[in-house]
Formats: C-alpha cells, sequence, structure tokens
C-alpha cells in the first residue's frame, strides 16, 4: 500500500480535530491573482509560509435563521472557538512533523470599535478560502462554498510545508438574485450595475452590530441567512427563498403566523432586544 501523502494526513487530522471544510493554497496564488494588497499577503505576515491550509465549519441554517438572536449568538462564538482551536492544533501537529507553522485567528479585531476606526484585518479568511478552492466570493461579499454557501466560518494554518494547491472554482456560485442585499437591515450593500459584487458600506453594517451587541444578540447574519446557495438548504428542506422576503411584515401582521412563531419564540428570549422580525 502506498505511503500517504502529506496532504492527505494533514486533510485526516484536520477531520479528526473538527473540520468540516478543508481546502490548500501556495502562498504563490496572492501574487499571481492579485487582488489581496500588499502588506496582507501571507509572506508579508510570515515570510517562512509556503502554503495555507484553509479550514471551515459551518454554521446550522434553522439557528441562523433565527438570527438576531441569543442562540444565533452562542452558535457564532462556537464556531469561533472551534476555528481557533482547530487553527492551533492542527499548527501544532505540524511542528511535531517538522513542518514550522503558525495559524491566523478566524476574526482579527478587538472589538467593533476598533474595527469602525481601522477596518481591514490583518489578513482575509475569504480571499485564503477563495484561493484554497473552498468557494467564490458573492455579492454580500461573503465566501460562498458549495456545500454550506456562505454559511461556513474559516481558519488558516501557514507552514513552511510545500504543498500542492486545490483547484479554483471556476465559475461564480452567487446566483446575482439580490436577496442579500435586498434584505440587509442596515442596507450596507447596494448593487453595482454589471458588477457582481455589491458596494459595502462596512460602517454602516458595524454600526448596526453595535446595536446588536448592545442586545446581546449578535452578529446580524441576514444575508447569509437569505442566500440560496448552497447543498445544506436541501439538507434543512430550507428552499423557499420567498419566505424571506415575506418573513417582516407577515410577523408584524400576527407574530403568530405558523410559518414564523418558532423564530419569534427564539427572538423574544434570552437577550435584550424587542425586534421579532
Amino acid at each position: 500500500m502506498p505511503a500517504l501523502s502529506l496532504r492527505t494526513k494533514i486533510s485526516r487530522k484536520a477531520r479528526q480535530l473538527g473540520a468540516d471544510l478543508v481546502g490548500f493554497a501556495p502562498v504563490s496564488r496572492w501574487e499571481e491573482l492579485d487582488e489581496v494588497p500588499s502588506g496582507y499577503r501571507p509572506q508579508d505576515i510570515w515570510s517562512q509560509a509556503r502554503s495555507v491550509i484553509v479550514l471551515g465549519v459551518p454554521m446550522l441554517l434553522p439557528i441562523l435563521e433565527s438570527t438576531p438572536s441569543i442562540n444565533y449568538t452562542v452558535m457564532y462564538d462556537t464556531t469561533n472557538t472551534l476555528l481557533d482551536q482547530l487553527g492551533y492544533r492542527l499548527a501544532l501537529h505540524l511542528n511535531g512533523l517538522g513542518h514550522a507553522s503558525i495559524f491566523l485567528p478566524r476574526d482579527g479585531y478587538g472589538s467593533l470599535g476598533i474595527l469602525k476606526k481601522r477596518m481591514a484585518a490583518a489578513f482575509s479568511q475569504m480571499f485564503a478560502g477563495k484561493y484554497a478552492g473552498l468557494g467564490t466570493i458573492g455579492q454580500s461579499h461573503n465566501l460562498l462554498n458549495p456545500k454550506h454557501g456562505p454559511r461556513a466560518r474559516y481558519v488558516s494554518v501557514f507552514t513552511t510545508a510545500e504543498l500542492a494547491g486545490d483547484p479554483l472554482l471556476e465559475r461564480d456560485l452567487c446566483h446575482g438574485c439580490g436577496l442579500c442585499s435586498r434584505l440587509c437591515p442596515s442596507a450596507a450593500l447596494q448593487p453595482v450595475d454589471r458588477h457582481l459584487i455589491a458596494r459595502f458600506d462596512a460602517i454602516r453594517c458595524t454600526e448596526f452590530h453595535e446595536l446588536l451587541l448592545e442586545e446581546k444578540r449578535w452578529p446580524c447574519g441576514v444575508c447569509a441567512k437569505v442566500c440560496p446557495v448552497g447543498e445544506d438548504r436541501e439538507l434543512y428542506r430550507s428552499t423557499q427563498a420567498g419566505r424571506y422576503l415575506r418573513e417582516r411584515q407577515a410577523i408584524a401582521d400576527d407574530p403568530d403566523d405558523p410559518l414564523y412563531r418558532h423564530l419569534v419564540h427564539l427572538r423574544r428570549h434570552g437577550s435584550g432586544g424587542d425586534r421579532i422580525s
């Protein structure tokens, strides 16, 4: 039986640790594609890096649909903790194999106030996921993955190991349906003619998140909730995007509407906000 390749060993270890998605990208892709500004590329951050391993975990759609709620907050925090542990443990595992490695955390800011003053993180997990073949960037500026749509979060491990990259996805997964822009509670996404990716007002989005944080039920996540892309929609039998368009008015008219009362229940309990739609 042939010996397992290092890539295969890494993938298996990452999945044993809890990763649902694993992708590989040589650091040369940042230079070749030239989308990420100089200074924010892997070798700018750690000159020894030769490959980036991107790990992803999903956000479970029915809980995300309850946003804004404490239930989504806890799930979001759980994925963050898991991702940071995944990155750290895989880096240690690679170090033990003789391949010097570090991890870059899933979020790169200390608070929303800091984010408003200096919007860019030190490293983009979104572009790392794209370059590792895990997805394409949609209208909402989220990374869309075939399995989970935008409902996944990511962490990256930099390593000195020379690893072959996964192929980039050739076709955009975004349909351009515009649901993310139409239903954004903060109106932070504005479609641009003849461009797939919308204009994004990061300050407006962040200010809305500050309100949700005060209510102990952040982040927002509506753009990820309503996106029709992802095999998880079939799994959860949630393929009717029209109900998102009707949700706010239907709940305003009747909070006990059978289609939405479970969402109202989750939003009414455990946090400081009064918003149920």
